[in-house]
């Protein structure tokens, strides 16, 4: 049985509670409740709930939803409804108040605007799943945007907002992927890898050269994908035009596997003076200049980076042979660009490349096709020595911030939404600490150390057992029981009867999260470093890949990353001054880390990824909403997409209030409780070893 309607009192009572803030002598809920009466009881509660939530953004905003609410409804349903409430929220968090209002008034616009989109695909439903689509291809790892034009500058990807060129919803979906996978290629295939300021130059249009430039390129890049990938040369030939007979002609050329941005150049001047075809959907412009831009920041940023990271390997070699008398290094690389493999050598010696030297070298690759020659000019120690490059390599003294924060969106579990460009995350190093510490909590934990490590050890060294062989080290007697009982049965015996052991191969990488938030201050933040010494102490006898990171922030401005280990960092004793740099700082806004920390992780190679978190309690944060349901729904929606991507979280607590709200955030089995902060060094290695084993 339906619930009956509320009356027009019990409406303006419920508006009185919710919009108190926005009435006055002059504005009463009255009118409101009103306008909401003659709506059915499932209407009525969809007006208030939604109410609430504007409200709880601003009073007015939840006064003016209100109002226009019963039009809302006749004019687009309940669906429509929520997203013009949504559109305006953007608008409220982007532009502020009056902005929202008059999004919220101009219904007429928002139906124009919705019937004209169609079955369109807004770029905000599918651009984490673009995200994670661009982060499996090989190449560079690009940041997507929304923009009015389609382009790409090598390092973000600037997508339509909305996309409805097509009457199905499928349709444009495959073509917001083709957007993609085309910008991807030109960053991946060198569409910029040439001047191409200079050769436009030669032409008395450039724009029109330009044109056909990007269409001669969209052919190419259409080859040299689909090679790679043969599902792109489907998803694009299912979008464009059939290819007239000069575009066929060129497509024949370009279909070689080594075809560059020169072939298209060369075919550039044959074609200039034809007419131009219409472009392709998914093609968008070409912006060379503001591409050249980027590439040479960034070429530039990397060459140091790599000078940096080959010097600190050649000491840390010539360190390891303890050989006062070696000269200098011979460093070379042999690289191929098609597969972006290559082998570092160092005086002569095949040398595995750090995550983060073989992460530059294969952008440097992209970027040339190989490694330059003077990019591996070695000029023994002091060349490159920290205080001659900029602040933000170097380290500098005291914190080093990056130039500038990255924005992320957050999750708002009332609007059901994310909060577009939310917060601002700044990352930098922690400030290193006593160099002695670690020595010291060695000394202390001298025995438990040395237990771990053999645990750790023997974990290395442990054997898979692989049954039913045909040849083995070993009987395996389930196998010959049941292949006795097939022939007593008349039935034809297997012949796999053996147990072979085959060596084990771990291929894990962990970032460890640190809270840093001034909860932990004492010796709370004590046992944190405490914890994290006796880690990597253990794990340097496992031989994982391991991160460390610290996080902590001031409202959703100020979030803040604070580097301890990097990836491709060894541990050595900057590691263990900056593990003794830790410190409690601010507040716990946990979302934005774990967004920030997923695409670190995400870009390391590696079977299994876990994203392991040490914390004193549950999400928080200054004077901003953030307390509470929304800060923990925030926190399970970035665990969510942190597991979409591949990556298993787990957390370490030692918040007595846990079970309230981890096994909704984490899962029944990806966190531990640990009741005495006392245990929490020892007790999170043995975590971290039962965890992986």
């Amino acid at each position: 049985m339906n619930e009956s309607r509320y009356s027009q009192s019990e409406l303006e009572e419920k508006l009185d509670d919710i919009l108190c803030a926005a009435l006055s002598s002059r504005r009463s809920a009255a009118a409101v409740a009103a306008g909401i009466a003659p709506l059915s009881r499932a209407q009525q509660e969809f007006v208030l709930d939604w109410a609430q939530v504007a409200a709880q953004n601003a009073a007015e905003l939840g006064y003016q939803f209100s109002a226009q609410a019963p039009q809302a409804l006749t004019l687009f349903g309940r669906s429509g409804a929520e997203k013009w409430l949504l559109r305006a929220l953007d608008a409220y968090d982007k532009e502020g108040l009056y902005p929202a209002c008059a999004a919220l008034k101009d219904l007429n616009g928002f139906k124009r605007a919705s019937d004209a989109a169609g079955e369109g695909v807004a770029l905000a439903e599918v651009k984490r799943v673009l995200e994670l689509f661009l982060l499996g291809l090989a190449g560079r790892r690009l940041q997507l945007e929304a923009a009015e034009d389609t382009w790409t500058d090598t390092e973000t990807i600037f997508l339509p907002v909305r996309i409805a060129h097509y009457p199905e919803r499928a349709r444009n979906f495959r073509l917001y992927k083709a957007i993609a996978v085309h910008h991807w290629a030109q960053a991946r295939y060198g569409t910029f890898n040439l001047d191409l300021p200079a050769v436009l130059a030669g032409y008395a249009a450039p724009e029109r050269a330009l044109a056909w430039l990007n269409l001669l390129e969209a052919i190419r890049l259409e080859n040299q994908s689909g090679r790679a990938f043969p599902g792109f040369s489907a998803l694009f030939a299912g979008l464009r035009p059939a290819l007239s007979a000069s575009l066929a002609a060129a497509r024949e050329q370009l279909s070689c596997a080594g075809a560059s941005i020169a072939d298209s150049v060369r075919l550039l001047r044959e074609h200039y003076p034809l007419a131009l075809p219409e472009p392709f959907p998914y093609m968008g412009s070409l912006r060379p200049e503001r591409a050249a831009e980027v590439r040479g920041e960034r070429i530039a940023k990397e060459r140091r980076a790599l000078y940096t990271e080959l010097t600190q390997l050649r000491l840390a070699a010539q360190a390891e042979r303890r050989d006062p008398q070696t000269g200098e290094p011979d460093l070379d690389v042999e690289s191929s660009f098609e597969t972006l493999d290559f082998e570092l050598q160092i005086d002569g010696e095949a040398v595995a490349p750090p995550e983060e030297v073989a992460r530059l070298m294969r952008s440097i690759i992209q970027d040339f096709g190989e490694i330059p020659e003077e990019y591996l000019l070695a000029s023994g120690p002091g060349a490159y020595a920290a205080d001659s490059l900029p602040e933000e390599e170097s380290g500098g003294s005291g914190e080093t911030r990056a130039s500038g924060g990255r924005l992320y969106d957050e999750w708002d579990f009332r609007r059901r939404d994310y909060r577009k460009d939310w917060c601002v995350l700044f990352e930098s190093e922690v400030p290193q600490g006593d160099a002695a510490y670690v020595a010291a909590v060695r000394a202390r934990y001298a025995g438990q150390i040395t237990q771990l490590r053999r645990r750790f050890e023997a974990l290395r060294g442990e054997d898979r057992l692989m049954r039913r062989q045909q040849e083995g080290d070993d009987i395996d007697f389930d196998a010959v029981v049941e292949a006795y009982a097939e022939r007593k049965s008349g039935i034809e015996p297997s012949e796999r009867l053996f147990v072979q052991r085959r060596r084990s191969d771990r291929n894990i990488a962990v970032m460890f999260m640190v809270d840093m938030s001034g909860s932990t201050k004492g010796w709370i933040n004590a046992c944190e470093r405490e914890a994290l010494v006796l880690l990597c102490e253990a794990l340097e006898a496992l031989g994982d890949r391991y991160a460390i990171y610290g996080f902590s922030g001031w409202t959703r401005k100020r979030c803040e990353i604070y580097r301890i280990k990097t990836f491709g960092e060894s541990y050595g004793d900057a590691v263990r001054c900056r593990i003794a740099g830790v410190e409690p700082r601010d507040y716990t806004r946990m979302g934005v880390a774990i967004r920030h920390l997923t695409g670190i992780l995400n870009e390391v190679d590696a079977k299994t990824r876990i994203l392991f978190t040490l914390s004193d309690g549950k999400p928080d944060d200054f004077h901003d909403g953030y307390r509470g349901d929304y800060g923990i729904e925030d926190t399970r929606q970035a665990l969510i997409e942190a597991r979409q991507s591949g990556i298993h979280p787990f957390c370490v607590t030692i918040d007595e209030e846990a079970r309230d709200y981890l096994p909704h955030m984490y899962g029944p089995a990806s966190w531990v409780l640990i009741d005495d902060a006392g245990q929490l060094p020892l007790k999170t290695a043995e975590v971290y070893r039962r965890l992986t084993s």
